[in-house]
């Protein structure tokens, strides 16, 4: 009716785009209708007519009873159609089964399971300075016996990457973690109430002890995701740098000291020696003590003068940016941070 009531308009002097705009459709809309043979409505939320093979008010109320009956009220549909095939009774495949459930509003997980729930993701932390926004984690050291491991506990500062306390234990304890942030708050003198430490969602982050210890100091915890280790990337990274490096031992150590002698070497040429490429490639101390503007300014003064000296080299390009990374975001939201150079971005 829609397209008859078109073609006698346009026929009678009216513009084919008007005569649709009266019926609320495009000239998009008439010119699909007229290259096809079938004119149903195919738009979402439209009327359609009913299948013919559909199930029966009577096949629905079946499949309910056997889902609900005492045989098969604890099992799923994957597991009651193949059990009602070996007896050697069809009434509907799995998908249907499903479909049914979740019309009568059934379509729960039967038995003791839990349903997965949805965990939001941690607070979004910017760090503009150092001794703002701290990471730490556990990982395993290899013993010389199979299937036992020492414990390192490192804090760095996710502004700087700087390594600001670690200790090595035989076990994983809240105790051990608290007095390890007790003493890196005393090294590098943090003030009340201006620190945030991140850290995964393991039992000692959430020990008794070590949030008491938090809030005596003063601390904000925040906490990753279980089973989410993106969410707490500057300490995953930090642990990848110490086991990949090449002289990390090849061999188990062979007591808690030799592990604690290594450590304290890696700590040490981490802090002091290594140039870190996510902070415009100066060191943590440099970075954390605020000497990284007079290195960069000095690198950008050697490119200028290159560039100058020869031109041709850099075709009109601007010479690297040796900018400082102003702000270091931990676990920021889609729209925190700005597309910048300057702005260093993780998980």
């Amino acid at each position: 009716m829609a397209m008859t009531l078109i073609t006698e308009a346009v026929y009678a002097g009216a513009r084919q785009s008007k005569a649709c705009g009266v019926l609320g459709l495009s000239c998009r809309t008439l010119r699909r209708w007229r290259a096809t043979d079938n004119l149903d409505d195919l738009r979402k939320g439209a009327v359609r007519k009913p299948c013919p093979h559909a199930l029966t008010a009577n096949e629905k109320e079946e499949i309910l009873a056997v889902c609900n009956s005492a045989e098969y009220q604890s099992l799923p549909p994957s597991q009651i159609v193949p059990r009602m095939a070996d007896k050697g009774r069809y009434l509907a495949s799995e998908s249907t089964f499903y479909r049914v459930l979740r019309e009568q509003g059934q379509a729960n997980r039967r038995g003791r399971a839990q349903p997965p729930r949805a965990v939001p993701k941690p607070h979004a932390w910017v760090a503009r300075a150092p001794l703002k926004t701290w990471s730490w984690d556990i990982t395993f050291l290899p013993t010389a016996i199979r299937g036992q491991f020492y414990r390192l506990y490192m804090v760095m500062d996710v502004y700087s990457r700087m390594i600001v306390g670690w200790e090595i234990h035989h076990d994983e304890r809240a105790e051990h973690a608290a007095t390890l942030i007790t003493k890196a708050c005393l090294r590098h003198r943090v003030r009340q109430d201006e620190l945030v430490l991140h850290a995964d969602n393991g039992s000692p982050m959430k020990g008794a002890t070590m949030l008491a210890t938090l809030q005596r100091l003063g601390i904000v915890p925040s906490f990753s995701r279980p089973s989410v280790s993106d969410d707490n990337p500057y300490s995953e990274a930090l642990f990848r740098t110490l086991k990949y490096t090449p002289a990390y031992p090849k061999k188990p150590f062979a007591t808690i000291d030799q592990a604690r002698a290594w450590v304290l070497r890696f700590v040490t040429w981490y802090n002091t020696e290594h140039r870190h490429s996510g902070i415009k490639f100066v060191t943590p101390a440099q970075r954390h003590y605020g000497q990284e503007d007079v290195i960069l300014s000095h690198r950008r003064t050697v490119y200028e003068a290159a560039k100058r000296s020869a031109p041709e080299r850099w075709k009109g390009r601007e010479t690297r940016n040796w900018n400082a990374v102003q702000e270091v975001w931990l676990n920021p939201q889609n729209d925190a941070v700005a597309d910048d150079q300057t702005v260093s971005r993780a998980a």
